[in-house]
Order: C-alpha cells, then sequence, then structure tokens
C-alpha cells in the first residue's frame, strides 16, 4: 500500500498519507482516510477542547445562593 497524497479540506494544503498511517487506521477499523492535514487536525482539537473546558468550568463554577 504506497503513500497517498491528499488535499487538507481546511486549508487546502496537500499532505501525506504514508503507509503506515494507512495500516493503523486499518486496525483501528477506520474506514475513511483523514480529511485534515496533521496541522489544521491539531487546530480542530484545540477548538473543541477549549470549548470543553470552558464549558466545564462554568459548569463547576461556585454558585451563589440567594438564601
Amino acid at each position: 500500500m504506497p503513500d497517498k497524497t491528499l488535499i487538507c479540506k481546511d486549508c487546502g494544503k496537500e499532505f501525506v498519507f504514508t503507509e503506515g498511517e494507512q495500516k493503523f487506521y486499518e486496525e483501528k477499523g477506520f474506514t475513511n482516510e483523514p480529511t485534515r492535514c496533521k496541522e489544521c487536525r491539531a487546530a480542530k482539537k484545540e477548538r473543541f477542547n477549549s470549548g470543553r473546558r470552558q464549558n466545564h468550568e462554568s459548569f463547576n463554577s461556585p454558585r451563589i445562593s440567594k438564601y
């Protein structure tokens, strides 16, 4: 299974989906190829985790009682 050159759906840059990565995806049962390059995947993950932290912090913030 040779390396594949794919196009990132976020930034439009080409990136290589290596033979090793393809084997990993196959072993994990992933059926879709990656759609984002490494940098855009990291940025998306950070945005997602940042939103989760904000929601988690507001959920756990101390409540002020009126009574």
